[in-house]
């Protein structure tokens, strides 16, 4: 058997191209080799991640849940209404996209069940733009779950060669490597080739590049719930560049390499901690009462 292992994104698109396959079937033929499983063991895993991230983005859309730190709940709902009066301001695809985004983080911060994609405090990004994307486009479920395979490839790349840990790298490493995980599933999906969709991946974390973790009181709520809504933007512009052909100048691996030494220098603070930015405005302690 032909190993489909892959330690980077340079021999990911090596054997893109040896083998004339999209980044998704890679991924999953890999899966099927190192995970030891056979195609319908491996394929059922993703429709039953499919239809939690379903449940989780659908739910607190008709039925709003306040989280367990009480800081969010209802904000899905609120954009939901505010979008079926027409007058919202980022069409149809970005405007579910934030909803479902938004409404998979409040899923998850009243403990309901949720797919970490890569993490949990970045859990509605991934779901948020492919649901959005089936929903205009009309794409079958196999669809979805076929270039889930693809978004797992860069989270599994930045596990392995960076960082997803908001303690570790800021949320550039979980929001951002998120939305470099949705970016790069929506290029394949609306047909691009497996370099677009790594360009793409590229461009979102140069575009969140900095971006740190600061949690009001600690608790995976705020200000993440509104960097959801924000990381679905981004991988959809990024997603747009590369489909259109717009150059990235720096390869997928130079830019995790990037991010991980930025994360790394980040000053503890900022690195989920909860002692700095947003965590430490007056009205965020009066918000959770725990600054003293």
């Amino acid at each position: 058997i032909l190993s489909m292992d892959f330690k980077n994104a340079k021999e990911l698109l090596t054997l893109c191209k040896e083998h004339n396959l999209p980044v998704s079937e890679i991924m999953r033929q890999r899966e099927i080799q190192v995970g030891e499983h056979d195609e319908n063991e491996t394929d059922q895993k993703m429709v039953r991640v499919l239809q939690i991230m379903k449940d989780a983005a659908f739910s607190p859309v008709e039925n709003p849940i306040r989280s367990m730190g009480g800081l969010i709940g209802g904000e899905s709902q609120k954009l939901s209404e505010h979008f079926t009066t027409g007058k919202g301001l980022c069409g149809d695809l970005l405007e579910k996209a934030m909803i479902y985004a938004m409404a998979t983080l409040e899923t998850n911060a009243s403990m309901g069940l949720i797919v970490a994609s890569p993490t949990a405090g970045s859990a509605g990004i991934v779901p948020g733009l492919l649901l959005a994307f089936q929903e205009m486009y009309e794409f079958s479920d196999e669809a979805i779950q076929q270039v889930l395979f693809n978004a797992g490839a860069v989270g599994y790349l930045a596990m392995r060669n960076a960082t997803v840990a908001g303690a570790v790298g800021g949320c550039q490493a979980e929001v951002g490597v998120a939305s470099a995980m949705a970016a790069s599933a929506a290029v394949e999906l609306m047909g691009g080739t497996p370099k677009q969709c790594l360009d793409a991946a590229s461009t979102v974390l140069m575009n969140m590049l900095g971006l740190v973790c600061d949690p009001v009181g600690g608790l995976v709520e705020y200000p993440c719930q509104n960097r959801n809504a924000a990381g679905v933007a981004n991988a959809l512009i990024a997603a747009e560049m590369a489909l259109a052909g717009v150059p990235q100048l720096i390869p997928f691996d130079e830019m995790l390499d990037a991010m991980y030494k930025v994360g790394k220098r980040l000053p503890a603070e900022l690195r989920e901690t909860a002692m700095g930015g947003c965590a430490t405005t007056p009205s965020a302690c009066e918000a959770c009462h725990m600054c003293h």
